[in-house]
């Protein structure tokens, strides 16, 4: 999809309501329901951080997205597909700004190259205690991207026509910290199962963007 024809059609994002929590269940594993359903009780003593779902053109002015492929480490999030973003820290006056600065700090995408289009659906996710703030953004012009080593293994730039392809939603057998040999649903992106959380996000913005891009 050319860029030009895709930054016209998702500014007609920021007009729309939100699908919300029901859009992104349809990309939660059945079990994790009733943990979702429960961040209420967590709420004292939850975290918070801002993650941003960036457009952009390639060289070949294409619209696509970013994505990041994780470290792997010691944690929850170990070798995972998601968006650059992070926790939010004293310094930043918002979640917006957190997610800028972060992705600035992960990819190297300055905060100044970002248009925030819209805030989407807050989600709390169990196994870290974070309340996820994600937004909707656009750059103009094709990012240099300069990976932070410590933080992302790869990135995974995502055409948006592909993106948007049903062939894209599979079913997925996971283990978790929770349940053995799990079925999930889950997105295969440039050969990468994206699954949890990330999937769900994603499934709101693949629902708006139905909403705003030509058939």
């Amino acid at each position: 999809m050319e860029f030009i024809k895709f930054k016209e059609s998702v500014s007609k994002i920021k007009n729309l309501e939100l699908p919300g929590e029901e859009i992104q269940y349809k990309m939660a594993p059945i079990e994790r329901l009733q943990e979702l359903k429960r961040k209420a009780l967590a709420m004292n003593s939850v975290k918070k951080a801002g993650v941003l779902a960036l457009f952009y053109p390639d060289v070949q002015e294409r619209a696509k997205l970013i994505l990041i492929l994780r470290k792997t480490y010691k944690g929850v999030h170990s070798a995972q597909v998601g968006f650059p973003g992070g926790k939010f820290e004293k310094e930043d006056t918002s979640l917006e700004q957190t997610a800028l600065r972060e992705t600035q700090e992960e990819i190297g995408v300055p905060k100044k190259d970002v248009t925030i289009i819209k805030q989407l659906t807050q989600m709390y996710i169990p196994p870290s205690n974070f309340i996820v703030q994600p937004f909707l953004g656009i750059t103009q012009s094709t990012p240099n991207f300069i990976l932070q080593e410590t933080e992302v293994e790869a990135l995974i730039e995502v055409g948006i026509s592909h993106f948007m392809e049903d062939s894209v939603l599979i079913s997925k057998k996971i283990t978790t910290s929770y349940a053995t040999d799990l079925t999930v649903p889950a997105y295969l992106l440039n050969n990468h199962v994206v699954w949890g959380a990330t999937a769900m996000m994603l499934s709101e913005i693949r629902q708006l963007l139905k909403q705003v891009l030509e058939p």
